[in-house]
């Protein structure tokens, strides 16, 4: 099926305000939708209404609320009712003339054949999550540029601190150096007990897990601070034995072959690693995205025209934000190199882990194992 032609949609923008829905909207009826929409606090993500007006200019033919994390490039149907393509139709308008890279679709309602209509095509759903994670059994996305980015499978964090543990198994699941079978807790676990500087992996003790992990795949760490690092809320005494775990990683880091770069890390060196199909683990703080400043790791793993394409294996139910919110989010250069300046220092930490050495041992291609 040819994609859908979306054909120019009058349409009216509206915020959303829970307590107070639009007589129009309420007419459309779909209580049990509305109720979803009204169920948690969605503020943090701008939520607004993109309504269809009607024939009679009074009522409306179709309405979809719409939210996106703050500082990213895209919109997020969240539910469309009415007439839903002139709902999505609408929608898809409002961000082509935004500049925005992508639309997603939640399917509370949407069914696969719907969205394929309106030319939107399946996310792949999420191989584990947090227990209160929350969010649709399907998503959809759009995107509204010319060509594609490959799609990694989706995995949410099961703890609260294995975020670069997981970010690193998805990574060599999408290289193809872990069976995408093979991505799982006990994966997920075995990985950051061997990262951790506890709970938190940092840049150096990460590098040199994926190593080891992984012989076959090249691994370089860039920090630009000659410091312990992600240390600074601790007191003293619990940010010593923690400083001697870091130079410790630093010493395996020699021993294993992975290289540290003191340089500051430029956008485009993480572009131009995309390009020749690397991977980036990326530590980044979400006071940008969610609204808290705490240090996060994500994976880059696409690019696209203005924006860089990452998975977050975490996303925030008490906001409204779900996995597909999470899964292929398309982020402004900008907005990525402020998130990614870390501290009072703006010091920077990434891993990237270059292309399997195909002529290498296979025997790296399984799940990672203890040291």
């Amino acid at each position: 099926m040819p994609p859908h032609q979306e054909t120019p949609v009058k349409s009216t923008v509206v915020p959303f305000e829970p307590d107070t829905l639009p007589t129009p909207l309420r007419r459309l009826g779909h209580h049990d939708v509305l109720e979803r929409w009204r169920a948690v606090d969605r503020s943090a993500h701008a939520p607004h209404v993109v309504a269809v007006p009607g024939d009679d200019g009074e009522d409306w033919a179709a309405a979809a609320l719409v939210t996106a994390r703050p500082h990213t490039a895209y919109l997020k149907i969240v539910d469309a009712v009415g007439d839903v393509p002139a709902a999505v139709d609408a929608v898809v308008s409002s961000a082509r003339h935004r500049g925005l890279a992508q639309v997603k679709w939640e399917g509370w309602t949407a069914s696969a054949e719907v969205a394929a209509a309106v030319g939107f095509a399946p996310l792949r759903v999420p191989l584990a999550q947090a227990e209160d994670a929350g969010g649709p059994a399907a998503g959809y996305v759009r995107w509204l540029h010319d060509g594609a980015v490959t799609e990694p499978p989706y995995y949410g964090q099961t703890t609260h601190f294995t975020c670069g543990a997981v970010t690193a198994l998805v990574a060599q699941a999408h290289a193809g150096a872990l069976p995408r079978e093979s991505l799982d807790r006990p994966a997920e676990l075995t990985l950051w007990r061997d990262a951790t500087n506890f709970p938190a992996c940092e840049p150096v003790g990460l590098g040199v897990a994926v190593r080891r992990a992984w012989p076959s795949s090249p691994v370089t760490v860039f920090l630009d601070v000659d410091r312990p690092v992600l240390l600074d809320h601790y007191p003293a005494s619990e940010q010593e034995w923690r400083a001697v775990l870091q130079r410790v990683s630093r010493t395996d880091a020699g021993r294993v072959g992975v290289p540290i770069d003191s340089g500051h890390l430029p956008m485009t060196a993480i572009r131009s690693a995309i390009g020749r199909r690397e991977h980036v683990l990326l530590l980044v703080s979400l006071a940008g995205m969610q609204g808290f400043d705490v240090p996060h790791w994500v994976l880059c793993h696409g690019a696209v025209p203005g924006a860089v394409v990452i998975e977050d294996p975490w996303a925030n139910a008490a906001t409204g934000d779900t996995w597909v919110d999470a899964h292929l989010l398309p982020v402004p250069d900008s907005s990525l190199d402020e998130m990614s300046t870390i501290s009072s220092d703006r010091y920077r930490g990434a891993v990237i882990i270059g292309c399997p050495e195909r002529d290498a041992s296979s025997s790296d291609s399984s799940e990672p194992t203890e040291e």
